[in-house]
């Protein structure tokens, strides 16, 4: 039986689903997972209703890589309750991933049945599904054990099932595993029995809450664990891999009070009686929500005490509040359908920062949060090939596509957005409520606006469609000024800003957002806040003693705005003295970046606004020059003039904050001096690698290293990487071979990320090849092995092309290697390898490639890395047409 488009509404019409007359309310599942033959067995038993209008003797689930033995069902209740019912025909679809089981008669309506079926499946190496992971136990044997990550589609990898978020269920699971091994689910035991003969052990777990498929989970294999219980009660465990439960604590900190501050903040207790957080060997994302049992990249988990950089204890600390905050907003009320995915992610992305900046106030996450998801976002979100937050999704598959920076970051912006216009007080209060009405339910977007709307009086679906159901958003410019003693009055216009400044259309023009105004001076943020629902508005704004005034205040609007030389002229001022804010001095840099690469401002408007940045010392604007710093050279360096000249001047302004930041740590160094410290050598690798001093420093530090890997004060871990490149860049296959000796005596895999990004940068072409060969023999996990691909890439202009050209010649055996898997995986081999580029042609080489060599799960990616490429094609051109073409105008900055 085919499966049925969707008619329920205009939204959901085209969607493809399976057929709403016959609903799941309960599995019970019982798998016994073969760790030595990587297979298991399964029985799974499902309590189904009927509609009064059922009319099939068919029964369709969602079914991938599964194989059928059995199948049967009773009707539950009534007088013929014993007659089991036997499936007569059982067909696999392998194109929807569907199965179906055909009975001799119609099934009965209004009915309940319990459909129990027999089936056998894989446990496959491509991190989806019900999968193995291979480990080194304490005695270095190489040990394999089985976990599962379900989001979005392969529940239908471990057992039958009706595999959509809207269909929530309970769960009952029972796993039979060898005694020795630890296996767990969502909820706590119910029951631990010896089976006959002693070598194996039954484990029933007590019934989950109502829940969508995708968040059932359960991991089979040999754990440590460090444990503590929350203020308000709940019991948390952090799952090691054994002899390493010190690594857990870290974590078990971050989980713990964010547990507590979810709890305040929504005003709705976590619903489960414990929640585990396991460091899974083998990890396709960062992170997986499963309620109550979250699974987690080793290195998003687990923290060496003695060798953890600072950025890596931020990442672990905002993957835990992200996938925490999903235990309500995304497991408790979950989205409809895929195409709000955007409620769980955008959602999370916000609340990761907010508990992070609860636990540690001093890493000033909002301000990161502008030059970080934001930045992301909108560099996305400046293309054609973008799409709109809630974006349309028939078949599920699509979905995958959208697991990006829109979902995620701009999400995550918007939410922001929200929170500013209405207050935290009315912002509080319509989550709480939102949380209530649908616990346990399902929603869609115009859900939480309403939420919102009733808790601040204000039109919020009318403020918000613009952001969420169109793709893109405003660059608002300043017009016209008119400066007064006590105020200064401004006229702006708005549209859609694109990266490369294509001309729009007639109905491009039209396009159109509901701009929150605000503004801020050296008196601070202005209180009052205009909505800019047409293309043009006027905003007037007190000034107190003249000075300056900055549109965006606070970066809470995700748009581009472009000022008049007079508004930049004054606003030197405020960055030279640091009175506009970290995030507002950042913001002018970056929107000044994207507004010469979209042709809307000169390239010399833009060297010469980084000079009032001379004597900057805050990581949040180092950030945004940084990426401005990297994105020139990498456009550049086709022009090898124009390259050396602009590298010169990056030399320079690095070298100054060398002189004021340092290689040595100082004993009243905050987080942020950390990262920037940390963020400097990594400029120091890119633009004065060849520096004398700095490659002395560099291969000094090396050598201490080498002597002694617990030498964490000559070379600690936030510049490990940066050093292992300098000295990479300064040497031959020696220093190639001593980097690459450090994967196999690195004691975990942060440690081993060092090496995977930093090896490509080793000058010698055959050492580049042979980076790439090591990326696929085998001896990397899949969930790494394009970290040296896109150390190559980046390395230089002959890294490029020896990338894109490996890619090419190796593209069939890449292909097998991740073609099954999540494929962020290809994803990202895509862009390691084929981006970079900034010309035409070679965007019209690698499109006719990947059209000649189609891969479908990734073809938006391969869109917008076409699309970027010709962007800074476009970008390039416009450089060499300027005058930083020409020595004179070097030698003036």
């Amino acid at each position: 039986m085919a499966l049925s488009p969707s008619s329920n509404n205009d939204k959901a019409a085209g969607r493809v689903l399976l057929p709403l007359t016959i609903n799941p309310t309960r599995y019970d599942i019982t798998l016994t997972p073969d760790l030595t033959n990587f297979t298991f067995a399964g029985v799974v038993t499902v309590e189904l209703q009927t509609t009064a209008n059922v009319s099939t003797s068919n029964i369709v689930m969602h079914a991938k890589e599964l194989c059928f033995s059995h199948a049967s069902y009773i009707v539950k209740g009534g007088t013929a309750e014993n007659e089991k019912h036997e499936a007569e025909e059982i067909s696999v679809n392998f194109k929807s991933t569907t199965v179906s089981f055909g009975f001799t008669n119609p099934l009965p309506p209004s009915s309940t049945l319990l459909l129990t079926i027999s089936y056998s499946g894989f446990l496959n190496n491509q991190m989806a599904g019900f999968y193995r992971s291979s480990y080194t136990n304490i005695h270095g044997e190489t040990k394999i054990m089985a976990s599962t990550q379900f989001e979005s589609l392969d529940a239908r990898r471990a057992f039958p099932c009706w595999d959509e978020p809207a269909r929530k269920a309970v769960f009952g699971v029972t796993l039979i595993v060898p005694k020795e091994l630890d296996a767990f689910s969502n909820m706590p035991e119910l029951s631990h029995k010896t089976l006959e003969g002693g070598k194996k052990k039954e484990l029933t777990f007590l019934d989950t809450p109502i829940m969508s498929t995708y968040l059932l989970a359960f991991v089979v294999g040999e754990f440590d664990y460090v444990q503590a219980q929350t203020a308000h009660g709940v019991l948390v465990r952090v799952y090691t891999p054994p002899g390493k439960s010190d690594a857990g604590v870290f974590a078990l900190h971050c989980a713990t009070k964010s547990l507590d501050a979810y709890d305040d903040f929504f005003g709705i207790p976590y619903p489960l009686p414990k929640l585990d957080m396991v460091a899974i060997p083998e990890f396709a994302a960062g992170a997986m929500e499963n309620w109550g049992l979250v699974t987690y990249r080793e290195v998003d988990l687990l923290i060496d005490p003695t060798k953890a950089s600072n950025s890596q204890k931020q990442r672990v600390c905002t993957v835990v509040t992200h996938e925490l905050a999903h235990q309500w907003f995304g497991n408790l009320v979950t989205m409809t359908w895929w195409d709000d995915l955007w409620l769980n992610e955008g959602f999370a992305s916000w609340a990761e920062n907010w508990a992070a900046d609860v636990l540690y106030p001093q890493w000033s996450m909002w301000d990161q949060f502008t030059t970080g998801h934001m930045s992301s976002a909108m560099r996305l979100d400046a293309l054609k090939s973008s799409h709109p937050i809630q974006v349309p999704i028939h078949h599920a598959e699509e979905v995958e596509e959208v697991f990006d920076a829109i979902s995620y970051c701009k999400g995550g912006s918007v939410v922001k957005m929200i929170r500013a216009v209405l207050g935290m007080k009315a912002f509080q209060k319509g989550l709480g409520n939102y949380m209530k009405k649908h616990a346990y339910g399902n929603t869609e977007t115009f859900d939480l606006w309403k939420a919102w709307e009733d808790s601040s009086g204000l039109p919020v679906q009318e403020m918000m469609a613009s952001w969420t159901e169109q793709m893109g958003f405003p660059l608002v410019t300043v017009t016209d000024e008119k400066w007064e003693s006590d105020k200064v009055t401004l006229t702006l216009a708005q549209e859609w800003f694109l990266s490369d400044g294509s001309p729009l259309s007639t109905e491009e023009k039209e396009k159109k957002w509901c701009v929150p105004i605000l503004t801020c001076t050296e008196e601070g943020t202005q209180q009052d806040m205009i909505f800019m629902r047409e293309k043009t508005a006027t905003v007037t704004v007190p000034l107190s003693k003249g000075g300056w005034v900055k549109l965006n205040a606070g970066q809470d609007v995700p748009m581009r705005v472009k000022l008049t030389s007079t508004m930049i002229d004054r606003l030197s001022e405020g960055i030279k003295a640091k009175t506009l804010p970290p995030a507002d001095r950042a913001a002018l840099l970056t929107d000044a970046y994207a507004l010469v690469k979209a042709g809307k401002m000169q390239p010399e408007g833009l060297i010469k606004l980084l000079s009032n940045y001379k004597h900057e010392d805050n990581y949040i604007v180092w950030e945004s020059i940084s990426e401005i710093l990297g994105g020139l050279d990498a456009v550049m360096l086709d022009d090898p003039v124009m390259s050396k000249n602009f590298e010169a001047l990056a030399k320079k302004i690095v070298l100054g904050l060398l002189g004021e930041v340092g290689w040595e740590a100082k004993s009243d160094d905050g987080h942020l001096d950390v990262l920037l410290r940390g963020m400097m050598i990594g400029l120091l690798s890119t633009f004065c690698y060849d520096d004398a001093s700095v490659a002395s420093e560099a291969l000094k530090r090396f050598r201490a290293f080498q002597a002694d890997h617990s030498d964490m004060k000559s070379l600690p871990s936030d510049m490990r990487s940066s050093v292992f490149k300098i000295v990479l860049k300064n040497g031959g296959a020696k220093e190639f071979e001593e980097v690459k000796d450090y994967f196999d005596q690195a004691s975990d895999n942060a440690e081993r990320k060092h090496v995977l990004s930093s090896l490509g940068h080793a000058p010698d072409a055959k050492l580049k090849t042979a980076t790439l060969e090591w990326a696929i023999s085998g001896n990397i996990k899949l969930q790494d092995f394009f970290y040296p691909m896109g150390g190559v890439r980046s390395s230089s202009c002959e890294g490029r092309n020896i990338a894109w050209t490996f890619l090419k010649q190796n593209f069939s055996a890449i292909n097998a290697m991740v073609g099954n898997a999540n494929a962020s995986l290809m994803d990202a081999v895509i862009v390691s390898c084929a981006g970079g580029f900034c010309s035409n042609e070679k965007a019209d080489e690698i499109e006719a490639f990947f059209k000649a060599n189609p891969v479908p799960r990734s073809s938006r990616k391969i869109q917008q890395t076409l699309e970027n490429m010709r962007s800074n094609a476009k970008f390039f051109a416009s450089l060499q047409n300027s005058d930083l073409k020409s020595a004179e105008f070097w030698s003036s900055v």
